[in-house]
């Protein structure tokens, strides 16, 4: 199987060609919002982060926006700065020129202000979407492919029908020598051990283990349980009562291929297969944490109706439930609702999740890309604001 994709310099295939803006710190996500209006062909990514954070927060916003401006679904890169952040500048513009980008960075202090870094914003940005419009698209094998799995406002079908679905489809693309990303640790409480027995050797066993643990810490710490937020209501509202019962749910999108490595917050795989990285399971900073590991398509399941997806890389929506499939048809991308009817089996919903992930790949647009529903995203942090 084969997708129609863009080939960057550092080997890895794009499937959207974009200029990405980025914001370096929240004081400049106004300009970067500016120029992304005025230029079709760009993707911008603001954040809340940037300033006044602990270095252990600074350090993973750094690693997270050399990550972004890395993802082979950008053709290249302009940073927008304000001069007095903590973001490390240097070291994020050299992270991404090391991919073979072109970077561009612009600081509003030193420019002038808001009004004269948006237009010299625009401009450069011009110029760099028609750079970007040479490129074409060629064909690839899905070994390529990075695929991000994700699911939110799940209900009782999640777990049934788009979860597993997900996980055939998984097992499908590594099969075929891809990635596939395994995120949102705070579902994997009390089915870790489930999850662990897919575990490639007892190191990584071991490290999903160590996940859950580290997450539940970090909700102790402030004398909170981390049960007392898992269920969502929304969870609760769709049927789900426990943690476990979500966890069993979620940890379907796995399959059953085994788990070859465990990675920490928008890492980027160094192994081919399914592999786990530490993140939380709020849609913004999961999203921004595949895209920044170096995923060029995700696959998100949903049973109300989770309407996210992300600036610059395709977020393909399914849904085992009809309810779902109607109120929030702008939204789904695949009713496998079917399924619960009795009229469709979870293989053969597998096997069309990843040909329509194909055709997504290739250039088909997503739902949220349509809708422009793409620009709610964060960073995931783990200390206070200081």
């Amino acid at each position: 199987m084969r997708f129609m994709g863009y080939r960057r310099a550092d080997g890895t295939v794009g499937t959207r060609n974009l200029v990405g803006v980025l914001s370096a710190v929240v004081c400049v996500n106004e300009v970067v919002e500016a120029i992304v209006r005025q230029v079709q062909g760009t993707a911008r990514f603001t954040h809340h982060q940037g300033c006044c954070q602990t270095p252990l927060d600074i350090g993973l916003v750094n690693k997270a926006l050399i990550g972004l401006g890395r993802n082979p679904n950008l053709h290249s890169v302009i940073l927008i700065s304000l001069g007095c952040e903590s973001t490390d500048l240097a070291a994020v513009i050299e992270g991404i020129r090391d991919s073979g980008k072109r970077v561009e960075h612009l600081i509003v202090q030193e420019t002038g202000g808001a009004a004269r870094t948006t237009a010299a914003g625009i401009l450069l940005a011009q110029e760099m979407v028609r750079e970007a419009s040479n490129a074409t698209r060629e064909p690839f094998p899905i070994s390529n492919l990075v695929l991000g799995m994700k699911c939110g406002s799940s209900d009782t079908t999640s777990g049934l029908v788009p979860n597993p679905a997900i996980g055939v489809a998984s097992d499908l693309l590594v099969e075929a020598g891809g990635v596939s990303i395994l995120g949102e640790v705070t579902e994997f409480i009390g089915a870790e051990h489930i999850l662990a027995r897919h575990a490639a050797n007892e190191t990584v066993a071991r490290d999903i283990f160590r996940l859950v643990e580290r997450m539940e810490k970090r909700a102790m710490a402030v004398g909170e349980d981390i049960r007392g937020g898992q269920p969502t209501g929304g969870n609760i509202k769709g049927g789900l009562t426990t943690i476990e019962e979500k966890s069993l749910g979620a940890i379907a999108k796995a399959g059953s291929a085994p788990i070859q490595a465990v990675y920490e917050y928008g890492e980027r795989p160094a192994v081919k297969g399914l592999v786990v990285m530490d993140s939380p399971g709020r849609e913004p900073e999961i999203l921004t944490g595949l895209a920044a590991a170096g995923c060029n398509v995700i696959v998100f399941a949903t049973g109300r109706g989770a309407p996210q997806g992300f600036p610059f890389v395709p977020v393909l929506k399914i849904t085992g439930s009809r309810t779902a499939a109607e109120k929030m048809s702008d939204h789904i991308d695949m009713n496998l609702s079917a399924v619960i009817d009795g009229d469709d089996t979870i293989p053969d919903a597998g096997r069309r999740v990843l040909h329509e992930l194909v055709n997504v790949a290739s250039g088909v647009m997503t739902k949220a890309e349509i809708s422009g529903y793409v620009n709610s995203m964060d960073i995931y942090m783990r200390g206070p604001v200081i």
